[in-house]
């Protein structure tokens, strides 16, 4: 294997620094990715975030077409808006508006 290889890259070790506790399962933006974490991760403690593969998370009023490019609101909302939210990934399936969650393929 090449000597320059680190990891498979599904998860990243994160330091909350946002000053509140992280639940385990929600969304965070680090940088230009988002991530969900895997376990609960107090601020000022390190824990892993899953960056790819498909997570329910909690999202808007709107409905959201699958294959859509999703963002992630600064509420922590998937929206399919992009205006001044974060590139989240696509939505894995088709969300009608009274959905509360949709399937997100992370960071895609």
């Amino acid at each position: 294997m090449a000597g320059n290889y680190i990891q498979i890259g599904k998860t990243m070790t994160w330091t909350n620094s946002t000053g509140a506790d992280v639940l385990s399962g929600s969304a965070v933006v680090v940088g230009a990715l988002v991530g969900v974490a895997l376990i609960d991760i107090p601020n000022g403690a390190t824990g892993e975030l899953a960056t790819e593969e498909v997570w329910e998370l909690p999202k808007t009023a709107a409905a959201i077409e699958q294959g859509a490019q999703v963002y992630l609101t600064p509420g922590k909302s998937i929206t399919a808006t992009e205006g001044g939210n974060t590139k989240a990934g696509v939505a894995f399936v088709s969300a009608v508006a009274e959905d509360a969650t949709v399937r997100v393929k992370l960071n895609a």
